[in-house]
Protein backbone atom coordinates (compact mmCIF):
# COMPACT_ATOMS: atom_id res chain seq x y z
CA UNK A 1 0.00 0.00 0.00
CA UNK A 2 1.24 3.76 -0.79
CA UNK A 3 0.03 6.88 -0.44
CA UNK A 4 1.59 10.20 -1.37
CA UNK A 5 1.68 12.24 1.73
CA UNK A 6 -0.08 15.78 0.07
CA UNK A 7 -3.68 17.24 0.97
CA UNK A 8 -5.41 14.11 0.68
CA UNK A 9 -4.09 12.81 4.01
CA UNK A 10 -4.57 16.22 5.46
CA UNK A 11 -8.10 15.62 4.52
CA UNK A 12 -8.55 12.08 6.44
CA UNK A 13 -6.80 14.02 9.58
CA UNK A 14 -9.00 16.52 9.78
CA UNK A 15 -12.13 14.19 9.54
CA UNK A 16 -10.79 11.89 11.63
CA UNK A 17 -9.76 14.07 14.73
CA UNK A 18 -6.50 12.13 14.88
CA UNK A 19 -5.37 14.89 16.44
CA UNK A 20 -8.22 15.93 19.45
CA UNK A 21 -8.69 15.18 22.36
CA UNK A 22 -8.30 11.43 23.27
CA UNK A 23 -8.92 9.90 26.85
CA UNK A 24 -5.56 9.77 28.67
CA UNK A 25 -5.22 6.80 31.40
CA UNK A 26 -4.23 9.78 33.82
CA UNK A 27 -5.11 13.38 34.75
CA UNK A 28 -2.89 15.86 32.84
CA UNK A 29 -1.96 17.19 35.84
CA UNK A 30 0.12 14.36 36.42
CA UNK A 31 1.99 14.49 33.32
CA UNK A 32 4.60 16.54 32.19
CA UNK A 33 3.40 18.72 28.67
CA UNK A 34 6.27 16.56 27.09
CA UNK A 35 4.60 13.78 27.97
CA UNK A 36 0.94 15.20 26.46
CA UNK A 37 -0.58 15.57 23.15
CA UNK A 38 -2.53 18.68 23.27
CA UNK A 39 -5.93 19.28 21.85
CA UNK A 40 -6.45 21.60 19.06
CA UNK A 41 -6.01 21.89 14.87
CA UNK A 42 -4.91 19.11 13.49
CA UNK A 43 -1.33 19.62 11.91
CA UNK A 44 -0.51 20.32 8.19
CA UNK A 45 -0.55 17.39 5.81
CA UNK A 46 3.29 15.82 5.89
CA UNK A 47 5.64 16.57 2.98
CA UNK A 48 7.91 14.12 1.43
CA UNK A 49 9.01 14.58 -2.47
CA UNK A 50 8.82 10.59 -2.68
CA UNK A 51 5.95 7.90 -1.73
CA UNK A 52 5.47 6.96 1.88
CA UNK A 53 4.69 2.98 2.41
CA UNK A 54 2.46 1.39 4.72
CA UNK A 55 3.62 -1.79 5.07
CA UNK A 56 0.70 -2.87 7.88
CA UNK A 57 -2.12 -1.06 9.73
CA UNK A 58 -4.49 -1.71 12.73
CA UNK A 59 -1.32 -2.08 15.31
CA UNK A 60 -2.42 -2.01 18.80
CA UNK A 61 -0.35 0.48 20.83
CA UNK A 62 3.25 -0.44 19.14
CA UNK A 63 6.02 -0.16 20.94
CA UNK A 64 9.42 -1.61 19.27
CA UNK A 65 10.52 -2.54 15.43
CA UNK A 66 13.21 -5.22 15.01
CA UNK A 67 14.16 -6.85 11.73
CA UNK A 68 15.30 -10.21 10.58
CA UNK A 69 15.74 -10.86 7.17
CA UNK A 70 12.76 -9.38 5.50
CA UNK A 71 10.49 -9.95 8.34
CA UNK A 72 9.81 -6.89 10.67
CA UNK A 73 8.77 -7.74 14.27
CA UNK A 74 6.77 -5.12 16.18
CA UNK A 75 5.75 -5.40 20.18
CA UNK A 76 2.15 -4.08 21.53
CA UNK A 77 2.00 -2.83 24.81
CA UNK A 78 -1.07 -5.78 25.82
CA UNK A 79 1.81 -8.65 25.38
CA UNK A 80 1.95 -9.12 21.91
CA UNK A 81 4.52 -9.17 18.92
CA UNK A 82 3.85 -9.04 15.18
CA UNK A 83 5.43 -10.85 13.00
CA UNK A 84 5.15 -8.74 9.91
CA UNK A 85 6.52 -9.58 6.48
CA UNK A 86 7.53 -7.52 3.52
CA UNK A 87 4.76 -7.88 1.29
CA UNK A 88 2.09 -6.76 4.52
CA UNK A 89 1.07 -10.27 5.85
CA UNK A 90 0.94 -9.78 9.87
CA UNK A 91 0.51 -12.52 12.20
CA UNK A 92 0.17 -11.73 15.79
CA UNK A 93 1.98 -13.61 17.98
CA UNK A 94 1.35 -14.25 22.18
CA UNK A 95 4.14 -13.54 24.31
CA UNK A 96 4.04 -15.59 27.59
CA UNK A 97 5.70 -13.73 30.19
CA UNK A 98 6.56 -14.62 33.99
CA UNK A 99 4.06 -12.26 35.43
CA UNK A 100 0.94 -9.86 35.64
CA UNK A 101 1.58 -7.42 32.76
CA UNK A 102 1.14 -4.05 34.04
CA UNK A 103 -0.21 -2.09 31.21
CA UNK A 104 -1.28 1.61 32.50
CA UNK A 105 0.58 4.70 31.58
CA UNK A 106 1.49 3.43 28.65
CA UNK A 107 3.79 0.38 30.55
CA UNK A 108 3.24 -3.30 28.97
CA UNK A 109 5.51 -5.08 26.46
CA UNK A 110 8.14 -2.65 25.69
CA UNK A 111 11.61 -2.90 24.49
CA UNK A 112 12.31 -6.17 22.20
CA UNK A 113 16.22 -6.50 21.02
CA UNK A 114 16.59 -9.85 18.68
CA UNK A 115 19.83 -11.74 19.56
CA UNK A 116 22.69 -11.70 16.93
CA UNK A 117 22.50 -15.15 15.90
CA UNK A 118 18.17 -14.45 15.99
CA UNK A 119 17.80 -16.99 12.94
CA UNK A 120 19.02 -19.82 14.45
CA UNK A 121 18.52 -19.53 17.95
CA UNK A 122 15.35 -17.33 17.81
CA UNK A 123 16.56 -15.77 20.78
CA UNK A 124 15.62 -12.22 22.20
CA UNK A 125 15.84 -9.75 24.51
CA UNK A 126 12.83 -8.12 25.92
CA UNK A 127 11.39 -5.37 28.79
CA UNK A 128 8.29 -5.11 30.28
CA UNK A 129 6.53 -4.12 33.22
CA UNK A 130 4.68 -6.23 35.40
CA UNK A 131 2.62 -6.15 38.90
CA UNK A 132 3.64 -7.88 42.11
CA UNK A 133 1.23 -7.52 45.36
CA UNK A 134 0.00 -4.83 43.13
CA UNK A 135 3.56 -3.06 43.37
CA UNK A 136 4.65 -2.33 39.48
CA UNK A 137 8.38 -3.50 38.80
CA UNK A 138 10.33 -3.64 35.24
CA UNK A 139 11.69 -6.92 34.26
CA UNK A 140 14.27 -7.90 31.34
CA UNK A 141 14.16 -11.45 30.44
CA UNK A 142 15.36 -13.10 27.47
CA UNK A 143 12.39 -14.92 24.65
CA UNK A 144 12.19 -17.81 22.85
CA UNK A 145 9.74 -18.01 19.51
CA UNK A 146 8.61 -21.70 19.36
CA UNK A 147 5.46 -22.16 17.45
CA UNK A 148 4.65 -18.66 16.88
CA UNK A 149 4.43 -18.29 20.48
CA UNK A 150 7.47 -16.29 22.37
CA UNK A 151 8.13 -18.03 25.62
CA UNK A 152 10.03 -16.44 28.57
CA UNK A 153 13.01 -18.11 29.14
CA UNK A 154 15.17 -16.80 31.32
CA UNK A 155 14.87 -13.56 33.93
CA UNK A 156 18.49 -11.27 32.99
CA UNK A 157 17.34 -8.65 35.76
CA UNK A 158 14.31 -8.14 37.90
CA UNK A 159 12.42 -6.37 40.31
CA UNK A 160 13.47 -3.13 38.84
CA UNK A 161 11.47 -0.64 40.94
CA UNK A 162 8.72 0.41 38.43
CA UNK A 163 5.78 3.19 38.44
CA UNK A 164 2.63 4.39 35.93
CA UNK A 165 4.77 6.43 33.85
CA UNK A 166 8.31 7.60 32.69
CA UNK A 167 9.35 3.62 31.89
CA UNK A 168 11.92 3.90 30.06
CA UNK A 169 12.06 0.38 28.12
CA UNK A 170 14.57 0.29 25.29
CA UNK A 171 17.14 -2.44 24.46
CA UNK A 172 19.73 -2.20 22.25
CA UNK A 173 23.22 -4.05 21.62
CA UNK A 174 25.83 -2.33 21.35
CA UNK A 175 28.95 -2.31 19.02
CA UNK A 176 30.45 -3.85 22.10
CA UNK A 177 28.50 -6.59 22.00
CA UNK A 178 26.52 -5.82 25.42
CA UNK A 179 23.15 -5.22 26.15
CA UNK A 180 22.48 -1.40 26.90
CA UNK A 181 18.57 -0.77 28.59
CA UNK A 182 16.67 2.69 29.23
CA UNK A 183 15.11 2.94 32.60
CA UNK A 184 13.01 5.91 33.39
CA UNK A 185 12.28 7.83 36.72
CA UNK A 186 9.24 6.62 37.08
CA UNK A 187 8.18 10.28 38.08
CA UNK A 188 10.45 9.92 41.51
CA UNK A 189 13.05 12.46 40.01
CA UNK A 190 15.10 11.87 42.93
CA UNK A 191 15.99 8.44 42.30
CA UNK A 192 17.90 9.65 38.94
CA UNK A 193 20.89 10.86 41.36
CA UNK A 194 21.19 7.89 43.23
CA UNK A 195 23.47 5.72 42.69
CA UNK A 196 22.54 3.05 44.21
CA UNK A 197 18.90 2.52 42.12
CA UNK A 198 18.49 1.70 38.78
CA UNK A 199 15.82 4.29 37.42
CA UNK A 200 16.58 7.13 35.66
CA UNK A 201 19.58 5.37 34.59
CA UNK A 202 21.20 3.49 31.50
CA UNK A 203 22.34 0.20 32.17
CA UNK A 204 24.89 -2.45 30.12
CA UNK A 205 24.91 -5.69 31.13
CA UNK A 206 26.23 -8.81 29.11
CA UNK A 207 23.72 -11.10 27.08
CA UNK A 208 23.66 -13.38 29.68
CA UNK A 209 22.40 -10.88 32.20
CA UNK A 210 25.93 -10.58 34.44
CA UNK A 211 27.19 -6.88 34.93
CA UNK A 212 30.18 -6.11 32.48
CA UNK A 213 33.99 -5.83 34.70
CA UNK A 214 34.79 -2.97 33.01
CA UNK A 215 31.86 -1.12 34.15
CA UNK A 216 31.73 2.83 35.24
CA UNK A 217 30.75 1.34 38.77
CA UNK A 218 31.72 -1.43 40.38
CA UNK A 219 29.15 -4.32 41.04
CA UNK A 220 26.73 -2.06 39.24
CA UNK A 221 24.79 -2.33 35.90
CA UNK A 222 24.42 1.95 35.65
CA UNK A 223 26.69 2.75 32.65
CA UNK A 224 25.22 6.35 32.85
CA UNK A 225 22.31 8.76 35.25
CA UNK A 226 20.74 11.77 35.93
CA UNK A 227 18.02 10.36 32.90
CA UNK A 228 14.24 11.61 33.39
CA UNK A 229 12.90 9.09 30.93
CA UNK A 230 14.99 7.67 28.50
CA UNK A 231 13.57 5.84 25.51
CA UNK A 232 15.93 5.88 22.56
CA UNK A 233 19.27 4.73 21.56
CA UNK A 234 21.86 4.50 18.79
CA UNK A 235 25.61 4.34 18.00
CA UNK A 236 27.22 6.22 15.19
CA UNK A 237 29.70 4.63 12.90
CA UNK A 238 32.38 5.51 14.96
CA UNK A 239 30.57 3.76 17.54
CA UNK A 240 29.65 7.03 19.85
CA UNK A 241 26.30 6.12 21.65
CA UNK A 242 23.50 9.07 21.66
CA UNK A 243 19.80 8.85 23.78
CA UNK A 244 17.25 10.65 23.78
CA UNK A 245 15.10 11.27 26.68
CA UNK A 246 11.53 13.46 27.38
CA UNK A 247 11.83 16.48 29.61
CA UNK A 248 10.16 18.38 32.29
CA UNK A 249 7.59 21.21 30.33
CA UNK A 250 9.53 21.03 27.26
CA UNK A 251 13.72 20.96 27.41
CA UNK A 252 13.29 17.82 25.66
CA UNK A 253 16.93 16.20 25.10
CA UNK A 254 19.51 14.32 22.99
CA UNK A 255 22.68 13.63 24.49
CA UNK A 256 26.34 11.98 23.75
CA UNK A 257 26.22 9.18 25.89
CA UNK A 258 29.73 8.74 27.95
CA UNK A 259 30.44 6.12 30.55
CA UNK A 260 30.25 7.36 34.30
CA UNK A 261 28.79 10.57 33.36
CA UNK A 262 25.98 12.62 35.29
CA UNK A 263 22.95 13.89 32.46
CA UNK A 264 21.71 16.39 35.62
CA UNK A 265 18.21 15.81 36.14
CA UNK A 266 16.46 17.17 38.02
CA UNK A 267 19.14 19.29 39.07
CA UNK A 268 19.49 20.62 35.48
CA UNK A 269 18.20 20.24 31.98
CA UNK A 270 17.89 21.99 28.67
CA UNK A 271 20.52 24.74 28.22
CA UNK A 272 21.17 24.96 31.88
CA UNK A 273 24.88 23.92 32.57
CA UNK A 274 26.60 23.04 36.06
CA UNK A 275 30.09 20.99 36.77
CA UNK A 276 30.47 17.97 36.59
CA UNK A 277 26.80 17.10 34.96
CA UNK A 278 26.18 16.87 31.09
CA UNK A 279 24.51 19.42 29.08
CA UNK A 280 22.62 17.72 26.17
CA UNK A 281 23.42 18.19 21.98
CA UNK A 282 20.11 19.40 20.98
CA UNK A 283 17.37 20.82 23.52
CA UNK A 284 13.75 21.58 22.28
CA UNK A 285 14.09 24.66 24.51
CA UNK A 286 11.65 26.27 27.19
CA UNK A 287 9.01 26.79 24.60
CA UNK A 288 8.69 23.56 22.30
CA UNK A 289 8.22 19.85 23.42
CA UNK A 290 9.01 16.81 21.31
CA UNK A 291 8.60 14.16 23.57
CA UNK A 292 11.33 12.01 21.72
CA UNK A 293 11.31 7.91 21.42
CA UNK A 294 12.77 5.73 19.23
CA UNK A 295 15.98 6.52 17.31
CA UNK A 296 18.02 5.49 14.85
CA UNK A 297 21.88 6.83 13.07
CA UNK A 298 22.17 7.08 9.62
CA UNK A 299 25.28 9.08 8.03
CA UNK A 300 26.05 11.83 10.29
CA UNK A 301 22.47 11.68 11.33
CA UNK A 302 20.15 10.70 13.80
CA UNK A 303 16.49 10.26 13.36
CA UNK A 304 14.41 10.40 16.09
CA UNK A 305 10.52 9.52 16.98
CA UNK A 306 8.75 12.75 18.42
CA UNK A 307 5.26 11.29 20.51
CA UNK A 308 4.74 15.28 21.67
CA UNK A 309 5.98 16.17 18.13
CA UNK A 310 4.39 13.91 16.47
CA UNK A 311 7.13 13.58 13.83
CA UNK A 312 10.46 11.85 12.84
CA UNK A 313 13.32 14.61 13.72
CA UNK A 314 16.42 14.45 11.78
CA UNK A 315 19.50 15.98 13.53
CA UNK A 316 22.46 16.93 11.91
CA UNK A 317 25.51 15.90 14.03
CA UNK A 318 27.90 17.67 12.21
CA UNK A 319 26.14 21.14 11.34
CA UNK A 320 24.03 20.82 14.37
CA UNK A 321 21.19 21.86 12.59
CA UNK A 322 17.56 19.64 12.98
CA UNK A 323 14.41 19.49 10.75
CA UNK A 324 11.03 17.12 10.40
CA UNK A 325 11.36 15.28 7.98
CA UNK A 326 7.97 13.24 8.63
CA UNK A 327 5.23 14.99 10.12
CA UNK A 328 1.32 15.25 9.97
CA UNK A 329 0.87 10.86 10.77
CA UNK A 330 0.44 11.68 14.68
CA UNK A 331 2.38 10.20 17.68
CA UNK A 332 5.68 8.40 16.60
CA UNK A 333 6.96 5.69 18.83
CA UNK A 334 10.20 4.21 16.88
CA UNK A 335 12.07 4.00 13.69
CA UNK A 336 14.62 1.32 12.79
CA UNK A 337 16.50 1.83 9.66
CA UNK A 338 18.41 -0.86 7.38
CA UNK A 339 19.64 -0.72 3.70
CA UNK A 340 19.29 3.08 2.96
CA UNK A 341 15.14 2.44 4.04
CA UNK A 342 13.39 4.16 7.03
CA UNK A 343 10.48 2.27 9.09
CA UNK A 344 8.74 3.90 11.92
CA UNK A 345 5.35 3.42 13.70
CA UNK A 346 2.75 5.65 14.41
CA UNK A 347 1.30 5.19 18.45
CA UNK A 348 -1.81 6.74 18.32
CA UNK A 349 -3.77 4.08 19.67
CA UNK A 350 -1.79 4.31 23.55
CA UNK A 351 -4.59 6.45 24.62
CA UNK A 352 -3.28 9.95 24.26
CA UNK A 353 -5.01 10.84 20.77
CA UNK A 354 -8.75 9.74 18.88
CA UNK A 355 -6.87 7.32 16.67
CA UNK A 356 -7.80 6.88 13.02
CA UNK A 357 -10.07 3.51 12.39
CA UNK A 358 -6.92 1.84 10.95
CA UNK A 359 -4.22 2.77 13.39
CA UNK A 360 -1.75 2.23 14.18
CA UNK A 361 0.40 1.69 11.21
CA UNK A 362 4.32 0.55 10.41
CA UNK A 363 5.92 2.69 7.13
CA UNK A 364 8.73 2.99 5.55
CA UNK A 365 10.33 5.17 3.24
CA UNK A 366 13.75 5.75 0.95
CA UNK A 367 16.04 7.78 2.76
CA UNK A 368 16.85 9.21 -0.35
CA UNK A 369 13.56 10.82 -0.59
CA UNK A 370 13.64 12.83 2.97
CA UNK A 371 15.12 15.79 0.79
Amino acid sequence: MKTTLAITLFTMLFTSGCFGGGQPNAPDEQRSSSDRQDNGEPEAAATVDGELEVVAEQLDMPWSIEKNGNTLYVTEMGGTILKIEEDGTVERQAAELGGELMTVGRGGLMGLKLAPDFSESNLAYAYYSYQDNAEPFYRIVTLRQEDNVWRQERVLLDSIPGGDYHHGGRLKIGPDGKLYVTVGDTYEEDIAQDLNLLGGKILRMNLDGSIPSDNPFPNSYIYSYGHRNPQGMAWSSDKTLYASEHGNNANDEVNLIEAGRNYGWPVIEGEEQQEGMVSPLFTSGNEATWAPSGMAYYEGKLYVAALRGSAVIEFDLETGGQREVISGLGRIRDVFIEDHTLYFISSNTDGWVTPQDDDDKLYRILLSDLT
